[in-house]
């Protein structure tokens, strides 16, 4: 009886040993690049994403592990249904190992259970939402630029004190808008502001002028814009020609990109408070990837397009060191191994696929200030990631015992 166990229990080693040779042995490492190309969040993700991955992949030459390594992309205009049917392709058809960037939550939560079912890695850079690592967490998932719990903490905390004390939220009507307006509105009210109300809006909407006004007939001091890419801007944008800043209510942005303030300009954007996952000014290693970004591009890129390019980095190391794409393998050496590169230095993925690195509150520069082309934010204060994120006992992850 011992023998058989013990003969079964060597089968069984084999067999996963076979499994991971497999794994191996499909002659390349395909990474597919899945966001937004055309819509609002095109600019701070869309084919930016995919330069800043190909960066990456070069870096490693082009192979890892002796493999060499695709690339493919595709749009999911904004839609679960398209996004998951895509994802459904590239696995089933196309034998894709991971799946990289994915903004627009509601897609994210959609190809995540995709991607666990399937035992597929996913690098989340675009999508926001907490519960990604909370109640939906994945053994092969990681969400590694930011969240709605780190963009709360920052600009909840430090919003109360150096922007007023009751706040209004403009919120864009989908899974990211509402875990960020509700998680900012919690940490308000520990830090004694007050909600005085909501407004939400459609994604991609070209007229904000009744939301607008509902925040102004508010008189909160703070409008809380609880959205991103091309709503921002158009928000903000709306706002000015309603001379809301101008009669004194303050308007803060949850979430904004440098194309957001390319696209404003900085005597529009100048003086507005935002949170970012990366500071391009940080250290040697961040200044040469903005420049190299910016050679290929003409763009300083997002920290969404710096966490893919992070992210799929660390993913092909991980490969290399392991000498196999088997997606739990692979995930239990990138938790094992710290993340230092030209995004995060120290950072740490926790069991929950929580990326825990420095977040940033940043303000726009004035034209005065700025030196350069794309020169637009200077740091207010540094968020340690150890506060700047959930704790992981907190998220109710089933991963965490």
């Amino acid at each position: 009886m011992k023998s058989w166990i013990l003969a079964a229990g060597v089968s069984a080693l084999a067999l996963m040993a076979g499994a991971a040779q497999a794994e191996l042995s499909d002659g390349k490492v395909k990474i597919a690049v899945l966001n937004d190309m055309t819509g609002p969040y095109a600019d701070p993700t869309g084919m930016g994403s995919v330069e800043a991955v190909r960066m990456a992949v070069e870096e490693m030459g082009g192979k890892v592990a002796g493999k060499p390594v695709e690339v493919v992309f595709a749009d999911h205009q904004n839609k679960p249904d398209i996004g998951a049917s895509l994802v459904t392709k590239w696995i089933d058809t196309e034998q894709v190992d991971v799946i990289v960037d994915v903004p627009t939550s509601s897609v994210a939560l959609a190809v995540q259970e995709i991607t666990r079912q399937k035992n597929r890695v996913f690098l989340i850079s675009g999508g926001g939402a907490a519960q990604l690592t909370g109640t939906a967490c994945s053994p092969t998932t990681a969400q590694w630029t930011y969240d709605t719990y780190a963009l709360a903490q920052g600009m909840g905390t430090a919003g109360v004190k150096t922007l007023g004390d009751t706040w209004y939220f403009m919120t864009v009507d989908y899974t990211f808008g509402h875990a960020l307006e509700k998680d900012v509105s919690a940490v308000l009210k520990a830090n004694a502001g007050t909600v005085v109300g909501a407004v939400r809006h459609p994604l991609n909407t070209a007229d904000f002028s009744s939301f607008l006004l509902q925040a102004q007939a508010s008189k909160a001091k703070v409008i809380a814009l609880a959205n991103a890419g091309a709503d921002t801007a158009n928000s903000i944008k709306q706002a000015q020609e309603f001379g809301i800043p101008q009669g004194g209510q303050t308007l803060a942005s949850l979430l904004m990109f440098p194309t957001d303030i390319h696209s404003l300009g900085l005597p529009a954007a100048q003086g507005l408070v935002l949170m970012d996952g990366w500071d391009p000014n940080r250290d040697d290693d961040s200044r040469a990837f903005a420049k190299a970004y910016m050679a290929r591009t003409g763009r300083m890129p997002s920290m969404i397009q710096t966490g893919s390019y992070s992210a799929v980095r660390h993913y092909l190391k991980a490969i290399e060191a392991t000498d196999t794409d088997e997606a739990k393998a692979v995930m239990g050496k990138m938790r094992d191994t710290p993340v230092n590169d030209a995004f995060a230095k120290g950072g740490k993925l926790r069991i929950d696929g929580r990326m825990v690195h420095d977040m940033y509150l940043m303000q726009v520069k004035t034209p005065a200030e700025s030196k350069a082309p794309w020169d637009y934010t200077k740091v207010l204060s540094t968020i340690p990631g150890d506060q700047a994120y959930r704790p992981l006992d907190k998220g109710g992850c089933p991963l965490v015992k």
